[in-house]
């Protein structure tokens, strides 16, 4: 049996070597170049520190696809995309290519994604029997993540790591967090996922608003699929679409260019690899008791089981955002118990990447005491 295509999930400088003085600032000979060695001192130092790896690296058993760039001398941090199974590796030098010089960068493509899931010997076709036979689990993937920053600290030589999750990563972040606080110096999370069950108040939710917008379309498909719980992920999917879609209206969107892909991913065999992966993972994600899969995201509590946090916690949220929505996150925010923590709500920013996101994630990024 062949899995389709369900849906394509959530998606995120400066050099002077001249100096003008003050009084003189409309005149080309008063540029003084006496600080010039320094400054290239510095660029030398820069590209001596200087780190671009990107490998496969065997984690928790099997071999999974970690990209590691910036300046050496730097704090890492480790970023967990969302989905899950939605790699944010091949857009990095577009999103995060300015973070490089005050932080080492580290992409991962979490198991079932992307290259990670293609190294890994899929099946040409997605069936139910390979879905069934490879589970995914959020303790497995919790684990993943701290074998992969033990890996880290080891092989960078360094103390501890900034951790940042999005989405799915952020579930998966407050687990990896709590679980092993000793790794790292902070969280940050972004649209964290509370308690992603789709109940009957949501789908009323989106209901109220597709009848709003007399949105006939949308509600063909609500009335269609039902009101949950759902059997089926296309199901999960089909509500999914209509909640981006209203997000998408109400909100600032990314630049074009930053989700598209970097030439050494756009080739047929990556293309390939994303899809199936998101494909796998969305399916493990909801679950799909006609396929036998259980779901993870049945197993997210975090206002249960992630409360206690022994290191700083930072949450970044849009206002627009309906899939985790403020009212969850402020509310878990509220009950979290941590040496710090700070809440940022962004205003026209719904669950996905802008450029306000990424302004907030590189503020929190240099205010974390990080050695």
């Amino acid at each position: 049996m062949k899995i389709t295509s369900l849906f394509t999930l959530f998606l995120l400088p400066f050099l002077c070597l001249a100096q003008i003085t003050e009084n003189e600032k409309n005149s080309e000979t008063t540029m003084v170049f006496a600080d010039l060695p320094t400054e290239i001192s510095k660029n030398d130092a820069a590209l001596k520190n200087e780190i671009s790896e990107e490998k496969y690296i065997l984690i928790n058993g099997i071999e999974q696809w970690v990209t590691i760039k910036g300046n050496s001398s730097k704090p890492i941090i480790l970023f967990l995309h969302g989905g899950p199974g939605s790699p944010i590796s091949p857009y990095i030098d577009v999103l995060y290519k300015d973070l490089e010089k005050d932080f080492i960068i580290v992409q991962w493509d979490q198991r079932g994604t992307g290259r990670t899931y293609g190294r890994n010997s899929p099946p040409e076709e997605l069936s139910a029997e390979y879905l069934k036979a490879n589970p995914l689990t959020l303790e497995l993937m919790t684990n993943d993540g701290i074998e992969l920053s033990e890996y880290l600290l080891k092989h960078l030589g360094k103390q501890k790591i900034i951790l940042f999750g999005t989405s799915w990563g952020s579930a998966l972040g407050v687990k990896i967090a709590t679980k092993r606080p000793d790794l790292f110096y902070a969280y940050v999370g972004h649209s964290q996922i509370v308690n992603p069950t789709i109940d009957i108040e949501f789908y009323n939710k989106i209901y109220k608003m597709a009848e709003g917008r007399k949105d006939n379309d949308a509600l063909e498909i609500l009335n269609t699929i039902g009101k949950p719980p759902y059997s089926s992920a296309k199901n999960v999917g089909l509500l999914f679409r209509i909640v981006k879609k209203y997000e998408k209206a109400n909100s600032t969107p990314a630049p074009s260019n930053w989700f598209e892909l970097s030439p050494a991913y756009d080739n047929e065999k990556d293309n390939q690899n994303r899809s199936d992966g998101d494909d796998y993972s969305f399916v493990h994600y909801t679950g799909d008791s006609i396929l036998g899969v259980q779901s993870m995201s049945a197993s997210i509590n975090s206002m249960k089981d992630n409360l206690n946090f022994q290191i700083p916690i930072y949450l970044i949220q849009g206002n627009e955002d309906i899939l985790t929505s403020k009212e969850k996150t402020k509310k878990y925010f509220n009950k979290i118990k941590a040496p710090k923590k700070s809440y940022y709500l962004l205003p026209k920013t719904a669950h996905g990447f802008n450029l306000q996101v990424l302004e907030a994630q590189y503020k929190i990024f240099k205010r974390i005491k990080a050695l």
